[in-house]
């Protein structure tokens, strides 16, 4: 009971009233169905997977979409980021992604990064730039350019790889959930309507 009761609320919080008619959303048009499905991190869990990349701007938009949206999760889901390299220029802010993430400094340095490129318009694209960057915002330059080629940083890359040819998406943002549905924006149309299918997704999984 408790589970149907969550699935609801998760629903109704997250999807405003005009929407709720919108709620039948069309598989091969509203998103896409991953065949086969791409085993998660956590079977036991729904596991929902953004897939963006640092430079692009329609990621720098969506990304206060996905922290209001974060703030409502039931319990049950888990949120996890793909940093793409879907184009090969894109991995060298995907090894930063990782780099930071070895130093836990995601906290510090995942927003303030967007913000770097998109609003005061650096070019962060370089291990260079890039280490330069992490030392403007209070970590250590060393570590920083330690990490950003290292062994486990390279292995998690290919792995990524592997896994977004699974997925199958042809650009950024893209939501993953479950490993079996794809919310792409071009097919959502728009931030709002990609919250909005992402949520009657996990919804569904919830109520599985």
């Amino acid at each position: 009971m408790m589970k149907h009761w969550l699935t609801a609320f998760f629903t109704l919080t997250l999807v405003s009233g005009s929407a709720f008619a919108q709620m039948a959303f069309v598989e091969g048009s509203d998103y896409q169905v991953i065949s086969p499905a791409v085993k998660t991190s956590q079977p036991d869990k729904v596991v929902v997977t953004e897939v963006f990349w640092y430079g692009c701007p329609h990621c720098f938009r969506f990304e206060p979409y996905v922290e209001r949206w974060l703030a409502t999760l039931p319990e049950g889901v888990v949120f996890e980021q793909v940093p793409s390299s879907l184009n090969p220029r894109w991995t060298e802010h995907a090894r930063a992604y990782y780099a930071f993430k070895m130093m836990n400094a995601l906290d510090r340095a995942h927003q303030a990064l967007f913000d770097a490129i998109h609003i005061k318009r650096q070019r962060l694209t370089s291990l260079d730039t890039l280490a330069k960057f992490a030392a403007e915002i209070g970590l250590d330059e060393k570590v920083f350019r330690e990490n950003y080629f290292s062994f486990p940083v390279e292995t998690q890359i290919r792995k990524d790889i592997q896994k977004e040819k699974r997925y199958g998406h042809r650009g950024v943002p893209s939501i993953i959930v479950n490993g079996k549905y794809l919310v792409s924006a071009s097919d959502a149309g728009s931030n709002d309507r990609m919250i909005e299918i992402m949520t009657f997704l996990v919804a569904r999984e919830l109520g599985q």
